[in-house]
């Protein structure tokens, strides 16, 4: 298992106040995948950690545009190299299989073509870490929540994460626990070995 401490976040981030998820109160039992796919049409955000169901409030539409901009440039990309397929709207991820399931959704995603199940077996959450996971991270997640967002990917075989950070203008990066890197409006993301000649200006994710 991954630890936490080994995954360090930037100082900037450090002194930004957040709020946890909300973990809504387990029954008699803890919660299970088949309770949060009943919860598909409800207005939150959810995600599944160990029998912990942990509730978001609705993206703002700041976290939608950034979302939005950087799906758009990776769907365009992916398409014309056939790739694989991007997927948005926080789409649900089984990490870890129960009984202490993890199911995450990622704002984007990023799967590659060889690991793209069936048709026939694409219903529910499926069972696979996505190659790369984006995450525009908003007010109300701290800097643990994060990290264990970060843990969680990097355990299940994700093999590259963005943190989008709107408020600082910066990416920070994560290949490996100890492979971080950090980028500045002045950079441009690549997708390295995960997305091949990918590349995209940081400037036009952040601009207005």
């Amino acid at each position: 298992m991954i630890g936490l401490d080994t995954l360090p976040t930037p100082t900037i981030l450090d002194s930004v106040p957040r709020a946890e998820p909300v973990i809504v109160p387990r029954r008699s039992r803890p919660w299970t995948v088949a309770d949060l796919s009943a919860l598909a049409d409800d207005e939150h955000h959810y995600e599944l950690v160990r029998g912990d169901l942990l509730m978001m409030s609705p993206a703002s539409p700041v976290q939608g545009r950034y979302a939005e901009r950087l799906s758009r440039a990776l769907g365009q990309y992916v398409e014309d190299h056939e790739l694989g397929e991007v997927y948005t709207a926080e789409p649900g991820f089984m990490l870890q299989a129960e009984p202490d399931a993890i199911v995450r959704a990622p704002d984007v995603a990023y799967v590659h073509s060889d690991r793209i199940p069936p048709v026939d077996q694409q219903a529910g959450f499926w069972p696979l870490a996505p190659d790369l996971a984006v995450e525009v991270i908003s007010p109300s997640e701290t800097a643990t929540a994060v990290q264990a967002k970060v843990q969680d990917y990097l355990a299940a075989g994700t093999r590259l994460i963005w943190l989008v950070y709107p408020d600082n203008k910066i990416v920070i990066e994560y290949q490996q626990p100890s492979q971080i890197r950090q980028y500045g409006i002045e950079d441009r993301l690549e997708g390295g070995a995960v997305i091949p000649g990918f590349q995209y200006a940081l400037q036009r994710l952040f601009r207005g």
